[in-house]
């Protein structure tokens, strides 16, 4: 039964429509869950975003598990061996926008709290579960939402595991032990429109932004560290003319990121780039948006003892070894890291994730619950 439960759940999940900001129905199916295994459950939404927030017992140390319900589109059904929507089981992996991101996750941990509070209705320690749809999208009004509101009660975690996709080949090959921070820019560089037979009546501002382009791309922001790459700087999108082929444009709009590390501060990017673009005399404005700061686990109780869960686990299966890594987009453990000290991310292999067909090994999800159930045995027991 215990080996089936997180399959179950997980099919339940992905059969709901909750495709970002909506939750389709899947925290009711929670809720209900958490009531029963004697946990207090309130909503904290915010701008047609459902949040919530679960706790079962009073005492520190807090563990929680985190994640989001919202899945991005599944775009075009046809392409689908399956209809995202309907859970299909199919050469040992279960198919369905969301089993691996990160609906998979979220039923192998509700399961497990399932269990544990069963097995330990006297734990020495709370266990709480805070559930968002609002990730996939703008992620304003979600997680952040509720950290704010933990934090003005001083309700502090001790520990939280987020959900996310974070195996590369098996189960439990890699943990997140932290995410580079978001830093985009957008910038208008300013010209001179005219006729593109006449450039001495004119300026053309991609002409004087090239240079500028050129020197921002190489670089070296920083060296990284041990835990983090260096720096990255990367244009997404260059808009500039008016949409033929004889008018040089007055302007050139260019947005850009970066995927920043513990090394850099986003105070000394932006001061850097304005250095750069002052220096090559460049007529801009510039608007910044700090999406993420970085965040990192470095040690402590709640890394070992998902390392020892995954070695108890599957060890024999993976040799021993676990990597950690901070690789990838951000998540919202970069709002949780603000009001808890070990944040870690743990779920199924990412391969499949946003993609036609998306799915998750399932003998992945009871193997993942159990993982889950050693971590709060060691931790809360």
């Amino acid at each position: 039964m215990a080996a089936n439960a997180a399959l179950d759940l997980a099919e339940r999940l992905i059969a709901c429509r909750s495709v970002t900001p909506n939750e389709g129905g899947c925290l009711s199916i929670v809720e209900e869950r958490l009531r029963r295994a004697g946990f207090s459950v309130e909503y904290l939404d915010r701008g047609g975003v459902t949040n919530l927030w679960a706790r079962r017992g009073a005492r520190q140390p807090l563990f929680c598990f985190a994640g989001h319900v919202d899945v991005v589109p599944a775009g075009p059904d046809e392409l689908w061996s399956s209809p995202p929507f309907a859970p299909t089981r199919r050469d040992g992996c279960l198919f369905g926008r969301g089993a691996a991101d990160m609906k998979g996750a979220i039923a192998a941990f509700i399961t497990a709290a399932e269990v544990f509070a069963a097995e330990h209705p006297d734990a020495s320690g709370s266990i709480a579960v805070l559930l968002t749809s609002d990730e996939e999208g703008d992620a304003v009004d979600g997680t952040a939402v509720v950290v704010e509101a933990l934090r003005q009660r001083g309700e502090i975690m001790d520990f939280c595991l987020v959900g996310e996709p974070t195996s590369v080949s098996r189960l439990g090959d890699t943990i997140k032990n932290g995410r580079r921070g978001s830093l985009s820019g957008t910038l208008t560089v300013k010209g001179v429109q005219g006729h593109i037979a006449y450039p001495q009546l004119a300026s053309n501002p991609i002409h004087l932004a090239a240079p500028a382009i050129a020197e921002l791309a190489a670089c070296v922001w920083d060296a990284g560290d041990e835990h983090f790459p260096p720096t990255a700087w990367q244009i997404s999108n260059i808009h500039g003319g008016v949409g033929v082929t004889n008018v040089i444009p007055g302007h050139v709009d260019i947005a850009f990121n970066f995927r920043f590390s513990t090394a850099s501060a986003p105070e000394q990017l932006q001061a850097r780039v304005h250095d750069l673009l002052d220096r090559h005399g460049l007529d801009y404005e510039l608007a910044w948006v700090l999406g993420a700061k970085p965040f990192l686990t470095s040690g402590g109780e709640l890394l070992e003892a998902a390392r020892r869960a995954i070695h108890d686990e599957l060890g024999g299966e993976l040799g021993g070894k676990t990597e950690l890594s901070t690789s990838g987009g951000t998540s919202d453990g970069r709002f949780i890291a603000g009001i808890c000290p070990q944040v870690i991310e743990l779920g199924p292999v990412n391969a499949s994730i946003h993609k036609i067909d998306e799915h998750v090994e399932i003998a992945a999800l009871a193997q993942l619950s159990a993982i889950y159930r050693r971590i709060l045995k060691q931790l809360l027991s």
